[in-house]
């Protein structure tokens, strides 16, 4: 008997605001043929005044439960990955938890950035196969609009807020399910991509800050690493793949980590285009956009993986 944690349904939301190049390019020294040759965002959404990340993250909550055929009382874990959390504390994932009306279960935040939702998965996936949770409810959300540095025009156009989950099942499937998880993170690397401040070091947010030509020096290489560590735990190859399903960070990156891992760009999943960086919401969002439209399906063999600041890195192979 193998027991594995099998996806049982997948949701996302975004919010109403869709912001073109051509509107950023109006306050940001900047234009839309720049942002497109460099990292291929044509647009991104952001939300609204008193709009949450728990309000993003609880809709695409809903979104799941129906797609999966389920209701707030069948999941007994919820685990919610967000660098842009509505309060220092309460989780946001027990803010969720209230909105869906649960009493039940467990329910904490996962601080992984860009990485959060790869992270959070593996984090759910071994819960549920210690006996700790049956059914776990995993959610990427971010309002990465609100630490933005405006003044910083090569970094604030890259990003985008939405949210995205997942719910996971332990079932007894000798194919379907995640087959193979591998994470890693390097302390050294935090200046390349952080904040300016925190809630011990200044009392305040901070604003992004990314050093792009170092974060891109490192991207290809890290992510190409875990995704071949992955694939030597199965035994599958590149060729096996139905489906690569990247973090939605810069069009390049995901251009560059496809050639070196030599994946047909045809079975690459891009949403960057007109979801830009939603951090650890890209992965669950690119996930539900192909599934929703088709191309995701039963049996289909899809490896996610995502780096973010830290940095953090890891990847995951699924039997859809």
């Amino acid at each position: 008997m193998t027991m594995r944690s099998v996806v049982k349904g997948v949701g996302s939301y975004l919010p109403a605001r869709v912001v073109s190049n051509e509107e950023l390019s109006k306050t940001v020294d900047t234009s839309d043929e720049w942002i497109r040759q460099r990292v291929g965002i044509r647009q991104r959404h952001f939300a609204a005044e008193g709009e949450l990340t728990s309000d993003m993250a609880t809709e695409a909550a809903r979104r799941a439960l129906q797609n999966a055929g389920l209701t707030p009382a069948d999941i007994d874990l919820i685990v919610v990955a967000t660098t842009t959390p509505d309060l220092t504390f309460p989780a946001t994932a027990a803010i969720v938890q209230r909105k869906l009306d649960m009493h039940h279960g467990a329910a904490f935040d996962i601080q992984a950035v860009c990485s959060g939702f790869v992270f959070a998965s593996v984090t759910a996936d071994s819960y549920l196969k210690n006996g700790i949770a049956r059914r776990a409810l995993v959610i990427g959300a971010e309002t990465t609009s609100r630490i933005l540095d405006w003044s910083d025009r090569t970094t604030c156009v890259l990003f985008g807020d939405g949210a995205g989950a997942a719910i996971y099942e332990l079932a007894d499937d000798n194919e379907r399910g995640i087959l193979a998880s591998s994470l890693r993170s390097d302390g050294h690397f935090a200046d390349k991509l952080n904040t300016t401040g925190g809630v011990s070091s200044t009392g305040t947010i901070g604003r992004v800050h990314m050093e792009g030509r170092e974060v891109f020096r490192h991207a290809v290489g890290k992510i190409t690493d875990v995704v071949e560590n992955v694939l030597a735990q199965t035994g599958y190859t590149v060729d096996d793949l139905d489906w690569f399903v990247p973090h939605q960070a810069n069009l390049r990156i995901i251009e560059g980590a496809g050639e070196k891992l030599k994946i047909p760009f045809e079975k690459v999943i891009v949403t960057v285009d007109h979801h830009a960086n939603t951090s650890a919401a890209s992965v669950p969002l690119a996930l539900t956009e192909a599934v929703h439209d088709g191309r995701i399906k039963r049996g289909d063999l899809v490896m996610i993986e995502a780096m973010g600041g830290g940095f953090t890195w890891g990847a995951s192979l699924i039997r859809w």
